[in-house]
């Protein structure tokens, strides 16, 4: 296949595998893909070691680091990390963390031990500047901004080491306003993905974006995205390839959590809901008794990001150690009701191209009829 972002990237496919797990990113990258590690959950020491990692096991191929540097979040004029962390801590209501231990007492979770969940991540602009600078130290190829336009001075950053830059877009205003920054690729994301996400459907989505920034930026086709037909129908919309996220989560690499897997193969599309009650921000999710108890009229709703995390963080592995399992609950977008067989990451590549060749085929036969 030969698109610009094959010859920008000098990648075989057109696939950008969005993960965490390192093992996903190096394999989908040796698949002829590109793979993309998300930053999020690694603190600036842990990220240099699964890089350092990624370096030694890519095999040469180019590969991505993708961060969250929203524009806007709850405490964005603390000076540093952790005046960051003390304001936001002092802010969460009583009512909020009441209400989450009852909950997680009537599903048996544990109580709180000794170890604590991460609070902070890299949600915001102080937190996920660390995370540039060490990825800039490796041979990255493509840094990705998943919550807004970058800091025009990342942009200006990552291009003076040759790296270029994603941003991710729920609408046209927002595809906008990456160019404006100097983002080189558009992620055109519709609101079947898993994660943060908006509320324009794909199919609309997509060539609303394309028509939006010219045809001189790159826009690549995200959300929903776990087929090879579903490929094609992005790249006729005018999209240079496909961003996908979800799928990965259930190939032999993956490090998804061993509670969550077996919802993830037995879902089906209808099974996720967007919801504010992990970030504080609306992201797909799998909806299970978690969701349902954040909707419900006794929760005393959401907090703005980060603040939202902060509150649960502790929470989520008590949950996935312990409980009924009710509450488990993971990322994941309407992909979901196709991801019921666990394969290797190179599998899913060769399966995508595979279906993708069968679908231009078949265009091209109903063309020539």
């Amino acid at each position: 296949m030969r698109t610009r972002v094959t010859e920008l990237f000098g990648i075989e496919y057109p696939i950008f595998a969005f993960s965490h797990c390192r093992d996903v990113v190096a394999a989908v990258s040796r698949a002829g893909g590109m793979g993309v590690l998300g930053a999020l959950h690694f603190t600036p020491e842990e990220l240099e070691l699964e890089l350092k990692w990624i370096d030694e096991h890519v095999g040469g191929k180019p590969y991505g680091v993708d961060v969250v540097m929203p524009a806007k979040y709850e405490g964005a004029d603390a000076g540093d990390a952790e005046e960051l962390l003390g304001k936001l801590q002092g802010m969460i209501p009583a009512q909020h963390r009441e209400f989450l231990e009852n909950l997680l007492a009537e599903h048996g979770v544990e109580p709180r031990g000794e170890q604590a969940g991460k609070a902070l991540l890299g949600w915001t602009d102080v937190t996920a500047r660390p995370q540039v600078e060490v990825a800039l130290k490796h041979p990255i190829a493509l840094l990705a901004n998943a919550l807004g336009p970058p800091p025009a001075d990342v942009v200006e950053q990552a291009h003076e080491h040759g790296v270029k830059v994603a941003g991710l877009a729920s609408n046209a205003r927002h595809a906008r306003k990456q160019v404006e920054v100097g983002v080189d690729i558009i992620v055109a994301q519709g609101t079947e993905a898993g994660g943060h996400t908006g509320d324009v459907a794909t199919m609309v989505l997509i060539p609303e974006v394309v028509d939006a920034v010219g045809e001189d930026t790159i826009v690549l086709a995200a959300g929903g995205i776990g087929r090879g037909r579903q490929m094609a129908a992005g790249m006729a919309l005018g999209a240079d390839g496909v961003w996908t996220g979800s799928i990965w989560l259930t190939v032999d690499e993956a490090d998804t959590p061993e509670r969550a897997l077996p919802k993830l193969l037995n879902a089906t599309s209808r099974d996720t809901v967007r919801s504010r009650a992990w970030t504080g921000k609306p992201a797909r999710f799998l909806k299970t008794a978690w969701t349902e108890a954040w909707e419900s009229e006794n929760s005393p709703g959401y907090l703005p990001m980060p603040m939202q995390f902060m509150l649960i963080a502790d929470a989520l592995p008590r949950i996935q150690r312990s409980g009924d399992g009710e509450l488990v609950t993971f990322p994941v977008g309407q992909i979901v009701g196709s991801m019921n067989q666990v394969k290797p990451a190179a599998q899913v590549v060769y399966d995508l191209i595979e279906e993708y060749v069968e679908a231009i085929e078949r265009l091209n036969a109903i063309t020539e009829g």
